[in-house]
C-alpha cells in the first residue's frame, strides 16, 4: 500500500499548472514534482527537526496521503503526543518496579526501562495505526481495547504502589516487627526452663520453635527431689525426737532441782526420780540416735544446697544459651526481611485498603486513572469518529486491492495462455514425430518388399536355369 501511495500520493495544488515554472509557489518544506500527465504537484519533504512529523510517525499515518487533508495533521500530531506520553508513563512504571525489585537505584534498571518503553511505544503505535475498513468490523476494535486495558493494568500497579509507598513501607515494617515479637514469644514459650528430665512440649510448638541445648537444668532434678524428700522425712523424725528429748530434759531439770537431805550424813543429794529421768533421757538418745540423725540431716541439707547451687548455675547457663539461640533464630528471620518485594507491597496495599474505605476508594481511583491514561490513545483513536484520512486510506486500500486483484488475474491469464501455447507446441511436436515415425515405417516396409521381390526373382531365374540344363 505504501508503494501505491508513493506512486500516486502527491499533493496537488489548488490550481494545476501554477507553480510549475515559478519555484516561489512551492510551499516551504515541499518538493516540486510532476505527475505522469505533466500536472504540477508538491510532495512533503522530511525535515530533520520536524518534531510534529516525528510525533505523527508514532501514529502510523502516511505523510503523503495525510498531505491531502492538511487540517487533520494537528489531530494526529496530538495523538502522537498521547502515545509518547503513555510510553513515558510506562517507562516510569518499569523504573519503579525494577528499583523496588533490586532494592536500590541502579543504572541496571535503565535496561528494562528502555526496553519496556520501546515495547509500549510500538504496541500503542500498532493499536492506533489507522486500518482500512476497521469501522465495519467490531472485533478488531474490541481486541485492541482489551489489549490496551490489560497493558494499562500492568503499567498502573507499580505507579499506585509508588504513590502509597510511605504507608506501605510503614505497614510492612510494623508487620515484620510484629512477626519478630511473635516469634520471640513462641520461642520463649516453647523452650521453658525444664523442671523434669522429660518435660512435656507446650501445645502448638513444633520443630520450628523448639531449640536444641547441650545441657539442661533437669539433669539433677530427680536427685534433688529424692534428697529433699528424704530430708523432709528425716526432719520430721528429728523434730519429733527433739521435741521428746526437750520434754525429757525439762522433766530432768525440774526434778533434779529438788534435793533431799540424808539424815545420817546431813548431806543433800538428787532424788531417785531425777536419776531415773536422766537415765531415761540417756537411753532415749542412745536408742533413737538423735545426734546421728541430726548429722545426717545436716549432710542432706548441705547436699540440697550444693545441688541447688548447681541448679542455679545450670539454670543461668540454660537461660544464656536460650537467649543466644533465640537471638540467632531472630537474626535468621531478620535476614529474610531484606528489601520489600513487589508482591509484598501489593499484599500490604490490599491489607491497608481492606480496613479503610477511604483508602480503598482512593487506591482504585488512582488505578483507574492510570489505566484510563494508558487506554487513552486507543479511546482517542476509536471514539473520535471516522476521519477524512481514514476514508481516504480505505479508498486507497480498496483501490490497491482491486489493482492487485486485476494484476493477479492478468498474471493468471498470461500464465494460462503460456501453458496453452506450450501445450499446443508439445502436441504439434508429438504429431510431427508420429508422422515421421509412420513415414519411416512405410519406407522400411517398401524396402523390405523390394528385397523380397528381388530374392524371389533371383530364385526363379536360378530354377529356370537349372531346368534348362
Amino acid at each position: 500500500m505504501t508503494d501505491f501511495l508513493t506512486d500516486r500520493g502527491v499533493e496537488h495544488g489548488s490550481e494545476k499548472g501554477k507553480g510549475a515554472d515559478d519555484g516561489s509557489a512551492v510551499p516551504p518544506g515541499h518538493d516540486l514534482r510532476t505527475t505522469e500527465d505533466g500536472a504540477a504537484c508538491t510532495a512533503l519533504r522530511p525535515s530533520g527537526l520536524d518534531v510534529a512529523r516525528r510525533l505523527r510517525a508514532l501514529t502510523g499515518v502516511d505523510e503523503e496521503l495525510l498531505a491531502r487533508v492538511k487540517y487533520e495533521r494537528s489531530k494526529y500530531t496530538a495523538l502522537g503526543g498521547v502515545v509518547l506520553g503513555t510510553s513515558v508513563i510506562a517507562a516510569f512504571s518499569m523504573w519503579n518496579f525494577t528499583t523496588e525489585a533490586l532494592g536500590r537505584v541502579s543504572l541496571v534498571a535503565l535496561v528494562p526501562t528502555v526496553i519496556w518503553m520501546l515495547f509500549v511505544l510500538n504496541l500503542d503505535r500498532w493499536l492506533v495505526t489507522p486500518q482500512p475498513n476497521t469501522r465495519r468490523r467490531l472485533g478488531p476494535v474490541l481486541m485492541r481495547l482489551l489489549v490496551a486495558l490489560m497493558l494499562g493494568a500492568v503499567i498502573a500497579e507499580p505507579l499506585v504502589l509508588r504513590i502509597f509507598q510511605t504507608a506501605i513501607e510503614q505497614h510492612v515494617a510494623d508487620e515484620r516487627t510484629s512477626a519478630i515479637d511473635r516469634l520471640r514469644t513462641n520461642l520463649v514459650r516453647c523452650n521453658p526452663v525444664p523442671s523434669a528430665p522429660q518435660s512435656v512440649t507446650p501445645q502448638g510448638c513444633d520443630s520450628t520453635f523448639v531449640l536444641s541445648f547441650g545441657k539442661t537444668p533437669s539433669e539433677r532434678v530427680e536427685e534433688l527431689t529424692a534428697v529433699r524428700s528424704d530430708a523432709a522425712a528425716l526432719q520430721k523424725r528429728v523434730d519429733r525426737e527433739t521435741a521428746r528429748l526437750e520434754t525429757l530434759d525439762s522433766e530432768v531439770r525440774d526434778e533434779c532441782r529438788r534435793l533431799i537431805r540424808i539424815a545420817a550424813t546431813g548431806l543433800y543429794q538428787r532424788t531417785s526420780e531425777c536419776l531415773r529421768l536422766r537415765a531415761k533421757a540417756r537411753d532415749y538418745r542412745t536408742t533413737h540416735r538423735t545426734e546421728e540423725n541430726e548429722q545426717r540431716l545436716a549432710g542432706m541439707n548441705s547436699r540440697i544446697s550444693e545441688i541447688e547451687a548447681q541448679q542455679t548455675t545450670s539454670r543461668g547457663a540454660f537461660l544464656r544459651d536460650r537467649a543466644d539461640g533465640i537471638e540467632r533464630r531472630l537474626n535468621e528471620e531478620r535476614a529474610k526481611h531484606k528489601e520489600i518485594g513487589f508482591l509484598e507491597r501489593m499484599r500490604a496495599l490490599d491489607q491497608l485498603a481492606a480496613g479503610n474505605a477511604v483508602l480503598f476508594v482512593g487506591v482504585w481511583l488512582v488505578r483507574l486513572l492510570f489505566v484510563f491514561l494508558d487506554v487513552l490513545p486507543v479511546l482517542v483513536k476509536y471514539l473520535s469518529g471516522d476521519s477524512a484520512y481514514d476514508r481516504m486510506l480505505t479508498s486507497a486500500s480498496n483501490s490497491a486491492v482491486k489493482i492487485h486483484d486485476g494484476e493477479v488475474r492478468l498474471a493468471e491469464r498470461r500464465a494460462e495462455a503460456n501453458l496453452e501455447i506450450a501445450q499446443s507446441t508439445i502436441e504439434q511436436q508429438v504429431r510431427r514425430h508420429r508422422a515421421e515415425s509412420e513415414a519411416a515405417l512405410r519406407e522400411h516396409t517398401a524396402a523390405m518388399n523390394i528385397r523380397v521381390r528381388q530374392a524371389v526373382n533371383a530364385l526363379e531365374d536360378e530354377i529356370r536355369r537349372s531346368s534348362t540344363v
